[in-house]
C-alpha cells in the first residue's frame, strides 16, 4: 500500500467515480519536515484523499479552514497546496496510511501498527508537538480509554501531544467554530513553546 498518485493528483479538479473506487486501500505521502512546530495527525486518507493525492481533500472537510482561522497560515490553503504548510513550521501525517471510505473500516491492529510507525516517525523528524485528529482513533492507538480534547499529559517520543476533534465534516459533534477555538489553543501554544 504505497503512496500512489493518479492522475487528479496534478490538479484541484475532483476525482471520478472511477478513480475514488480505485483509491481504495492506497496510502499517500507524508507532509513532513525536520523539526516541526506541529505534526497533524489524520486517522487514515479517505478515498478522495488517496485518488488525489492530497491530505484532508474532500469538499466540506475542516482541516484547511480551521488552520487558516486558527492562526496556521497566513491564507486559506487548498489540498493542493498541502507542501505550502511547511513553510509554517507544521505537517501531516496518518496514523494508517490505508484509504478507506470511512474509519470504521479500520482494525484494532492497524491502529496499533500505525502508533508503532508513527513513533518511528517522530524519533527521526524531532516536531515538537504531534497533533491527533481523532479522539476515538488516539484511544485506540494508545489504548487509554478516557483521553480527551486537548493536551496530553504524556508526551510521546519526546513530542507534546494533543488531540483534537477528527475534521471531517461527517463529525456533527464539532462545527467549524468549536475546530476553530481548539486549534486556536494548540496554535497559541505551539507558538510559545519551544
Amino acid at each position: 500500500m504505497s503512496p500512489t498518485r493518479s492522475p487528479a493528483a496534478t490538479s484541484s479538479a475532483p476525482p471520478s467515480k472511477a478513480e475514488l473506487l480505485a483509491a481504495a486501500g492506497r496510502g499517500i505521502r507524508d507532509v513532513v519536515a525536520p523539526g516541526l512546530k506541529v505534526l497533524f495527525v489524520g486517522i487514515n486518507p479517505g478515498l478522495y484523499s488517496a485518488a488525489t493525492g492530497h491530505h484532508f481533500a474532500r469538499p466540506g472537510n475542516r482541516f484547511w479552514p480551521a488552520l487558516h482561522a486558527a492562526g496556521f497560515t497566513a491564507r486559506l490553503l487548498r489540498p493542493w497546496e498541502q507542501t505550502e504548510l511547511l513553510k509554517t513550521g507544521c505537517g501531516v501525517t496518518n496514523l494508517v496510511n490505508r484509504a478507506t471510505a470511512t474509519a470504521a473500516e479500520l482494525t484494532p491492529g492497524e491502529f496499533i501498527a500505525g502508533r508503532k510507525r508513527l513513533a518511528a516517525k517522530v524519533r527521526r523528524y524531532r516536531p515538537r508537538t504531534v497533533a491527533f485528529l481523532g479522539v476515538g482513533a488516539y484511544r485506540q492507538a494508545f489504548s487509554v480509554k478516557q483521553a480527551a480534547v486537548g493536551p496530553q499529559s504524556e508526551p510521546f517520543e519526546g513530542a507534546h501531544v494533543w488531540v483534537l476533534p477528527n475534521p471531517s465534516g461527517l463529525n456533527a459533534n464539532y462545527q467549524l467554530p468549536a475546530l476553530v477555538k481548539l486549534f486556536r489553543r494548540l496554535w497559541l501554544q505551539s507558538s510559545t513553546s519551544r
